[in-house]
């Protein structure tokens, strides 16, 4: 069954033609904006890797990686990458990079466990980027300036759009309001999670909520982050209110990864302490790779909400249901 929605009365101001240009203006100016708020410089990345490098992300755990094999070696198995949380931290200490600085890269992935709807797809492009710190730096202090300089690019992104183009208007605050997964579920606690994040996101209009992976008092968590790249206490998810589709919408995971010493704590929280053997993991706990702070920007995420488009079909090719196609073409939305 699908739970593609349309908006009532929606018709898109941009033809196609005109939708790839806009798509293209978004990108370029919000990457340019990123990379000199954070000090980023980019950087190539891979399209997959092998599984026993650890380096491929486990999302939410149960997602199935797509994978292959490589004939001239023998059968290698590879699997193309779900995110490149892993990868970034490694090639920041292979590269040479120094303290304060950083990289980011376009990362292609596909997700084929996804169920698509209006801002899921099987296909994930987005903006990884990953940034060395001190271990000093490990705070909430370093977290919320970081979220801030992110903010500022989405919002000085959002004027010029709205400049460029004369049916967007500015709706995000001027302020991003921050709050814990504890706090808002002691707020609403007879909302699921997800009805959390609606709530607080429609009242505030931008919102960073923070410490996501590890169990509220409830006894649950608000949502499964892996245990071995973000430190719970310290990342978070950056919401925007998108008014075309009256939902929450994210646009950035971000997070202070992991030390040595909540890696193993994390490992084993999350019930798999064997992982810790694995290259990366014991590259972290040995403190052989940098301490870093990096995230994930959506960028067909970005693209949906400054154009103001229903579907992230719009801005993005994909595979999508017969019947998402059939009601895209009946209301005028033309999916690419």
């Amino acid at each position: 069954m699908s739970s593609f929605k349309i908006p009532e009365g929606y018709r898109s101001p941009l033809n196609l033609h005109d939708t790839q240009v806009a798509i293209k203006t978004v990108k370029d100016y919000f990457q340019a904006r990123l990379s000199e708020r954070l000090n980023l410089q980019r950087v190539s990345a891979p399209l997959f890797v092998t599984p026993e490098s650890g380096l491929n992300d486990n999302l939410n755990g149960v997602e199935h990686p797509v994978s292959f094999t490589i004939a001239n070696e023998g059968g290698r198995k590879a699997e193309v990458v779900q995110s490149l949380a892993k990868w970034k931290r490694y090639a920041l200490a292979k590269y040479g990079f120094e303290v304060d600085e950083g990289l980011y890269t376009d990362m292609n992935a596909i997700r084929a466990d996804e169920e698509p709807d209006n801002i899921h797809s099987v296909f994930v492009d987005q903006w990884d980027w990953e940034k060395i710190i001190l271990k000093a730096d490990r705070n909430f202090d370093t977290l919320k300036d970081t979220v801030l300089d992110v903010y500022a690019a989405l919002r000085k992104t959002e004027k010029y759009m709205a400049i460029q183009y004369d049916y967007i208007e500015e709706i995000l605050p001027h302020d991003i309001f921050f709050i814990t997964t504890q706090e808002l579920e002691d707020k609403y606690p007879d909302k699921t999670p997800k009805e959390r994040e609606y709530l607080i996101t429609k009242e505030k209009g931008a919102v960073c909520l923070m410490q996501i992976g590890d169990k509220l008092k409830s006894g649950k968590e608000h949502d499964f982050r892996a245990p071995d790249y973000d430190d719970w206490a310290l990342n978070c998810d950056i919401f925007v209110y998108y008014p075309v589709l009256d939902i929450a919408l994210e646009l950035s995971s971000m997070g202070i990864r992991v030390d040595e010493d909540s890696m193993l704590s994390q490992l084993d929280k999350a019930g798999c302490p064997e992982r810790a053997e694995l290259p990366f993991q014991k590259a972290i706990i040995e403190g052989k790779l940098p301490y870093t702070i990096g995230g994930g920007i959506g960028q067909s995420r970005i693209c949906m909400f400054f154009l103001r488009k229903a579907h992230i079909g719009e801005v993005q090719s994909s595979i999508w249901p017969d019947e998402d196609m059939e009601k895209a073409a009946a209301a005028g939305i033309k999916l690419l």
